[in-house]
């Protein structure tokens, strides 16, 4: 690669954030026209038909959350239910194999992490794209810090 972004950095799966979110967004609003339409419905089972496509925007909406963002201090990796920061030295290697659903991320302590943030499911070649800078980023920081660390 030949140069590295600026930091911080966002990676997240844009096409299919823009797909979870219009799709949340369409399904509330068909849900709620329905129920309003809809003359022989209570105001409670109005209410319901509401509540029920907001709580499907919502899971769309938490299904849209995942992310990676790369600054200075190492990489914050935002999936469905969770969060976690590592310290670039705690990255070993950045592995998106051939059939993998996102990227991996083999960390220091022997265990793995799922990066939700980089998939390729839509968009196969920007999370290629994506999980070869966050890989250089990965190296370059890790690299760079024991010399620093030696001067």
């Amino acid at each position: 690669m030949s140069e590295l972004p600026a930091l911080p950095v966002t990676f997240r799966p844009g096409r299919t954030r823009a797909v979870l979110l219009t799709a949340g967004v369409a399904i509330f609003v068909v849900i709620t026209t329905v129920a309003m339409l809809l003359e022989r419905l209570s105001p409670g089972e109005r209410l319901s038909f509401v509540f029920t496509g907001a709580l499907l925007f919502g899971v769309l909406l938490v299904l849209s959350r995942p992310k990676v963002v790369a600054d200075e201090s190492g990489v914050t990796v935002v999936n469905i239910a969770s969060r976690r920061h590592l310290d670039w030295a705690e990255i070993i290697q950045v592995n998106l194999r051939p059939g993998d659903p996102w990227v991996f991320l083999n960390l220091s302590d022997g265990t793995s992490l799922p990066a939700l943030g980089i998939q390729p499911g839509i968009a196969k070649q920007r999370a290629i794209a994506d999980a070869r800078t966050l890989r250089a980023l990965a190296e370059a920081r890790s690299t760079a810090r024991p010399e620093a660390d030696r001067g």
